[in-house]
């Protein structure tokens, strides 16, 4: 099987606000690996993913998972969004509305697979105390979470996510995105995900591709597309996220998950209003004095 797992090549006629903007998107993703897409509203990053899905037939193209075709519009040959083997979140969360949460997990559980997976997901995304409730008794957070767990019960090879954890508060939202990537790394599929967050495309993505009218305007690793490109050695710029910050000795001690590591560092007091947890920032040492730049 070809280490580019899912290679897409499609064009499109995207309808938006400003009229129809054509669409071109070229881009393989490593079997395993996790794909960020951002951009504007309005950019196609949706369509994107339901034309990945089966949901949505672009004008023309070609999508291939491995050894398999999935779309080839020049011999008419579509498979169906069932024999896909994705998991999708959406927008919306698309939860059956006359079932429970723990109805909506095992609806998407395959007949012959251990129904122990619905409790252990109901669990990490703690609705364990909720899973009787239909979705219109839950907060949109906790619909969210639903829908996430109800994606993974089938251990697809190919996760499809919109935005899935804009919903929630900070806490929840790193709790959801390291159980995403334990689970990840454990059973290897391949993830893209639709996300404004730049904290998430650093702590998760391995590639991210921005998206503006319907074209890929910039590629690369997270540090390749957001990081300065040059750097000597009296400059460095480092990108983080603050996960806690407290005051000490008329400073303020910021723990922050740096270039994927955890790392306290001082900085100046009249920083604290820009050091929220979950809050984003470029860190540039210059000359031995740290200078920031938060990053809108």
């Amino acid at each position: 099987m070809s280490d580019k797992l899912l290679d897409i090549s499609i064009r499109h006629s995207l309808q938006t606000a400003s009229g129809i903007l054509p669409m071109d998107i070229v881009f393989s993703a490593p079997k395993g690996s996790i794909t960020a897409i951002t951009g504007p509203s309005g950019a196609g990053k949706t369509t994107l993913l339901r034309q990945i899905s089966g949901l949505i037939t672009p004008d023309s193209g070609k999508i291939r998972f491995g050894n398999d075709v999935w779309l080839n519009t020049s011999v008419n040959f579509s498979i169906s969004p069932q024999h896909r083997s994705i998991g999708f979140v959406f927008q919306d969360y698309a939860l059956f509305p006359h079932l429970s949460v723990r109805e909506n997990l095992l609806f998407a559980l395959d007949k012959n697979s251990d129904k122990k997976i619905v409790d252990d997901l109901l669990n990490a995304v703690e609705l364990t105390q909720l899973s009787e409730r239909k979705p219109h008794q839950l907060s949109g957070g906790q619909q969210q979470r639903a829908a996430l767990a109800r994606a993974l019960v089938r251990k697809p090879d190919l996760m499809l996510l919109d935005e899935p954890l804009a919903a929630l508060d900070h806490h929840m939202r790193r709790r959801l995105q390291e159980y995403l990537l334990n689970l990840q790394q454990e059973h290897g599929f391949t993830m893209i995900i639709v996300t404004h967050d730049l904290g998430e495309i650093f702590r998760m993505a391995h590639q991210v591709i921005v998206i503006e009218n319907g074209q890929i305007i910039n590629q690369g690793t997270p540090s390749e597309v957001y990081l300065p490109k040059h750097q000597t050695d009296e400059q460095l710029v480092l990108f983080g996220e603050v996960l806690t910050c407290t005051v000490f000795d008329n400073h303020l001690l910021v723990t922050a998950l740096i270039q994927q590591a955890v790392r306290t560092i001082k900085l100046p007091l009249q920083w604290q209003p820009d050091m929220s947890p979950g809050r984003a920032f470029a860190l540039r040492y210059s000359l031995d004095i740290p200078e920031i730049e938060l990053i809108k």
